[in-house]
């Protein structure tokens, strides 16, 4: 039996992957310090005698006793509503909390994966963004800590593989969905839902056009699986390349939910990508992985959660 750490295991994407990863038959140890994860999120696996569960700010130094086999590391705030709240913690997550979980792999001979972001890759000047892209990010606009936490852990990871031969793993997560997302995100999937399922208005920042990608979560997280048993060293982007405005998402959510909901319009967060749509080419030919759910099928399934 394979042992698995994942940091952030609480969270969103960490308590599908825990729960992913219990069920192919491995021993998971989550770490969480409930920050933005949720001890709810994991409730139902605590009973499984293959299932741990740590309180852990993985910003600080981490023991494990036992063998691991694998080290996944999703630990971050990754809404702008949090990481513009607590912009030190984020980017201690991705420092030092890199630094922590890759010094815990090379003791231990483990895998090693990073959950990187499409935000590296900052307000994009080409799109779909390959790998290959470099990025047009600001160091020092609202969304730095987080953009320039993951750009650093990137840095730090491919490191410690060049110089200490560690067998590491890079994804950059795109726009990803589904149950356990948290009401207040602050991210468009609940924003619209939320405001949808109340009849509320439904805020729409700058003109709508911009576009943004969504991939459910179940789909991610095979495509995460896929890449953590695979060889592959170099970053690997994972989302859906099915591009909308958030004019026509906001319209689908409307007719998903029957909501009365009208339309209100505020300004563009500064910073905020005006597109964000992931060239998958790499995963396609080197994981054989590409998402199955349409996005009406996954947002009924994201709405029933959130009603």
């Amino acid at each position: 039996m394979k042992t698995v750490l994942i940091t952030g295991g609480a969270g969103f994407i960490g308590s599908h992957l825990c729960e992913f990863l219990l069920d192919k038959g491995f021993k998971v140890i989550c770490a969480d310090n409930f920050v933005t994860g949720d001890e709810k999120n994991v409730e139902h696996l605590k009973d499984k005698n293959k299932f741990v569960l740590i309180n852990h700010d993985i910003s600080k130094h981490i023991t494990i006793d036992e063998p691991v086999d694998y080290v996944l590391h999703f630990a971050s705030p990754a809404s702008p509503i949090d990481y513009q709240k607590i912009p030190i913690q984020t980017l201690k997550a991705g420092s030092l909390g890199t630094h922590n979980t890759l010094g815990l792999a090379l003791a231990k001979k483990s895998k090693y994966l990073l959950a990187s972001t499409s935000e590296v890759y900052g307000d994009p000047k080409e799109s779909p963004q390959k790998e290959s892209y470099w990025g047009n990010v600001n160091p020092v606009g609202p969304r730095g800590c987080y953009d320039e936490a993951k750009r650093f852990s990137e840095a730090l990871v491919t490191a410690y593989h060049n110089i200490h031969k560690l067998d590491t793993r890079i994804v950059r997560i795109f726009n990803t969905y589904g149950p356990r997302m948290r009401k207040e995100d602050g991210r468009v999937v609940p924003n619209f839902i939320n405001q949808a399922l109340k009849n509320k208005p439904i805020t729409v920042y700058g003109d709508g056009k911009q576009t943004r990608s969504f991939c459910y979560v179940s789909d991610l997280i095979d495509g995460i699986y896929k890449l953590m048993m695979s060889d592959i060293n170099e970053p690997v982007n994972l989302g859906n390349p099915d591009e909308y405005t958030m004019l026509e998402f906001a319209d689908m959510v409307k007719e998903l939910t029957g909501s009365k909901s009208e339309l209100v319009f505020e300004k563009l967060p500064t910073d905020d990508p005006k597109v964000r749509c992931p060239d998958i080419s790499k995963a396609k030919k080197e994981l054989s992985w590409e998402p199955g759910f349409k996005l009406e099928e996954g947002l009924k399934k994201t709405i029933d959660y959130f009603k």
